[in-house]
């Protein structure tokens, strides 16, 4: 039952009030003589779950949970890692659901009703939100919230949880020191950006990295960072920022690192502009089931942007030198490979199956390439036995994780 009646709530919005912590006071001041302040407390927490905060999803938002799903019919699902399973709680039906996503759009600052049917934003802890309602989703409205760990992984905590292998973990440190570009890529909810965030965590704390994204979602725990987050156009029609239009203020910004959250769009020019005008180890994220399929996701994005399809593999051979590609094991997310790219072509240097990591046609040529952005030669290639998950050791040593070729990278 709630404690504040819904009419006082009403007069509250209609005056201008806002569903912030400052309209959560005074719905509790209000009654504060009558509640005690034992009875106070209480009512501020009920109301800033009710008002501001998920309400009955509270519960659900622990560690471990990336995805909340609430679907028309106030059904709830959850991906805590090992997959999406249904909630024991439930939201109410259709009703329910539509008075939570417009309310949640709110918080994000963005709008969501009939004229305006779906909403992108962000809720407060860095929850991503998308919300889509009837008559463009059938059976209801539609909820779904990306969460945010509060304190992000690192390198060894992922491959504590055989995310990355050893191996792998050391090629990765290895590309991120030598300063070379790439995309990680992957299907829907691999982990993409949890792996972007910890390799740029693994480089070097001075760095000046700035980051542009629609809706934020890397969190990075590193003392020089700069996020620029687009925005909607108003209900004018009028305002709007898209992530073209950061890109070229971020290359204004002096960074030593540029970053674009997920490249799905025309930035994509942009962002290729960049890396070939001299902003080494520029990186991005990229929607892709194989790594094959990268050559024809950019030609796509760049078609978008004007440019031909040789154009963008022009840019592309000479901008971005690696994909780092992740897949899923069962309901395991692991980095899969690492890949060159090149004119139309990937080519694997270093693949990983979750129980074994061999070396791939191009490792030679990875070895060269993060040995040139190091700074070292490298060693001279030598044959070895591909090497099981968990034998530590240098990326061409013998019996420890090499095959036909690599290069100390220790």
């Amino acid at each position: 039952m709630s404690i504040v009646p819904d009419a006082r709530l009403a007069r509250l919005i209609r005056a201008g009030a806002t569903p912030d912590d400052a309209t959560v006071g005074a719905l509790v001041e209000m009654d504060a003589m009558v509640l005690g302040a034992r009875g106070a407390e209480e009512a501020h927490a009920g109301w800033t779950s009710a008002l501001t905060g998920l309400g009955p999803l509270e519960p659900l938002v622990v560690d471990g949970v990336t995805d909340l799903l609430v679907n028309g019919d106030g059904s709830v699902w959850v991906d805590a890692g090992a997959g999406l399973r249904r909630a024991d709680i439930e939201v109410g039906g259709p009703d329910a659901v539509r008075r939570l996503a417009p309310r949640l759009a709110g918080v994000a600052g963005r709008r969501l009703d009939d004229s305006q049917p779906w909403v992108d934003g962000q809720l407060p802890g860095g929850i991503r939100l998308h919300a889509v309602l009837p008559p463009i989703a059938a059976g209801g409205p539609h909820v779904s919230l990306r969460l945010a760990r509060r304190d992000g992984w690192t390198l060894e905590e992922l491959a504590a949880r055989r995310m990355v292998d050893p191996r792998m973990r050391q090629v990765l440190e290895a590309i991120v020191a030598a300063r070379v570009s790439f995309l990680v890529t992957g299907g829907t909810g691999t982990g993409k950006t949890t792996l972007l965030a910890a390799l740029l965590e693994s480089g070097p704390a001075a760095d000046r990295i700035v980051v542009v994204e629609d809706v934020r979602e890397l969190s990075l725990r590193l003392p020089h960072v700069v996020s620029l987050q687009g925005r909607a156009a108003n209900v004018e029609g009028v305002g709007s920022v898209t992530l073209v239009d950061l890109v070229r203020q971020a290359l204004r910004m002096r960074p030593d690192r540029l970053v674009v959250g997920e490249a799905r769009g025309a930035e994509v020019r942009e962002l290729l502009a960049a890396l070939n005008t001299g902003h080494a180890g520029g990186c991005a994220t990229l929607h892709a089931n194989r790594p094959a399929d990268v050559p024809a996701r950019l030609a796509a994005l760049g078609a978008l942007a004007g440019l031909s399809e040789e154009a963008t593999a022009a840019q592309v051979a000479s901008a971005v030198e690696l994909v780092v590609h992740l897949g899923r094991d069962g309901p395991r997310r692991r980095v899969a490979e690492v890949a060159l790219l090149g004119r139309g072509e990937v080519v694997a240097a270093l693949v990983a199956d979750g129980v074994t990591s061999r070396d791939g046609p191009g490792m030679p040529r990875l070895a060269r390439l993060l040995a040139a952005g190091s700074g070292r030669s490298p060693e001279p290639i030598r044959s070895g036995e591909p090497g099981r998950v968990g034998e530590p050791g240098r990326v061409g040593e013998p019996g420890r994780g090499s095959g036909a070729s690599g290069v100390d990278l220790s």
